[in-house]
């Protein structure tokens, strides 16, 4: 019988884990299908150049896999039945249950408001397309001298304030960290953030936690306000809570609990992938919530479901960072190296040499999602009957 896998999710995670199953599976097998609410690929990790104005390449998922044996389903996953084995979706043509053998579980995240009040009804996010295009068209309506509040230190925040200034040099952008400006970063890294900073006329407001977000702006812990015509926030992400409403075992943020191989403590049939999964990294802390992290772990649920299916041996958990790429505009950015463990190395590339490289590595994600069944591994083999019982090896 043909073995249906489901994978729910085309961001980074389920578009590269559905190419991979088909580069590995025979397709007189499997059937594979995606299902996905957007009709295109959303390269997330650009989402800031999307709100500060700048226009991205279109690519149509039904393109993207069309004859590489992944059927694409357009569809909004509204449940996950993990002891039935079905996914209820709502469709063009209307809301249907569909079966599974396999499922790999690659929702993502969103924007969470961590309990701010305010957050919902005043700010705007640049977690996904459709929120980045209101902030993009909210931006676009400001005259000069307008003030703009970007909310959260992290990646993301430094990404958007920096972007938004470097396109719009009119506007006064603020941004508001909970703690140290990039206090994670090296030494070197620190340092050329700051005066990148400088040079865009960006205002830091460090140690600063914001307590309520207004129409006017936000209201701190210690009760200051900071004025803002738009408030952007970059302060928190939350998963979708499908997986929550569902017997499977999560987290206390609703990730789904896996295993080394990315696969279900609680229901094997089950593979969470990317910000979905509570997988292991390299020192047993949980892996944190990236693009980095998300196609390594769709190349590994793939590759032990194929391993499984096969009867072939798995493979090894080898997930470990390397770098955090931090673009600065378009001309410059920091590309911090790290430990597999995520911990900052005194070497860091800085300036126009780091835009390059980060632009490099953003294109070969994008590229890889293009092509999803391009490049090895390509051999599909075809599954065998019963699933191997055999150790992880190298």
């Amino acid at each position: 019988m043909t073995h249906r896998i489901v994978v729910l999710g085309a961001g980074y995670a389920g578009a590269n884990a559905a190419g991979r199953l088909a580069k590995r599976l025979h397709p007189a097998d499997v059937e594979i299908t995606l299902v996905n609410a957007d009709p295109e690929f959303v390269e997330r990790v650009r989402m800031h150049q999307l709100a500060a104005g700048q226009d991205l390449k279109s690519r149509a998922l039904t393109d993207v896999f069309a004859d590489t044996g992944v059927r694409v389903q357009l569809a909004r996953v509204t449940s996950v039945d993990a002891d039935r084995k079905t996914v209820d979706i709502v469709a063009a043509d209307g809301a249907r249950e569909i079966a599974y053998d396999t499922l790999v579980y690659a929702l993502g995240s969103a924007a969470a408001d961590c309990g701010v009040p305010g957050v919902a009804e005043h700010a705007y996010d640049i977690a996904g397309k459709q929120s980045a295009l209101r902030l993009r068209e909210r931006l676009a309506s400001l005259g000069a001298g307008a003030t703009v509040l970007v909310v959260g230190g992290g990646l993301t925040g430094i990404e958007a304030a920096t972007e938004i200034a470097e396109a719009r040099p009119d506007l006064e952008v603020t941004l508001a960290a909970r703690g140290g400006l990039g206090d994670w970063l090296s030494e070197k890294a620190q340092q050329h953030l700051r005066k990148a900073f400088d040079r865009l006329g960006i205002t830091v407001r460090e140690h600063t936690d914001i307590a309520r977000v207004q129409r006017a702006g936000a209201v701190t812990a210690d009760g200051r306000t900071i004025p803002a015509q738009i408030t952007i926030w970059t302060a928190g992400f939350a998963v979708h809570p499908i997986a929550a409403a569902t017997t499977l075992q999560v987290s206390e943020t609703g990730r789904i609990v896996v295993d080394e191989t990315m696969r279900s403590v609680s229901h094997p049939d089950v593979y969470a992938v990317g910000d979905a999964a509570l997988a292991p990294g390299a020192n047993g802390d949980p892996l944190r919530m990236s693009c980095a992290s998300g196609v390594p772990t769709a190349y590994q649920a793939a590759d032990v479901i194929a391993a499984r299916l096969t009867g072939r041996k798995l493979p090894r958990n080898s997930i470990g960072y390397t770098a955090q790429c931090i673009s600065l505009g378009r001309r410059d950015a920091v590309v911090q190296w790290v430990t597999p463990d995520d911990q900052p190395k005194p070497s860091a590339v800085t300036g126009r040499a780091a835009a390059r490289l980060k632009e490099f590595i953003c294109k070969s994600a994008a590229w890889s999602i293009s092509h999803p069944t391009s490049m090895l591994p390509s051999s599909r083999r075809h599954i065998t009957t019963a699933e191997p019982n055999r150790a992880l090896t190298a």
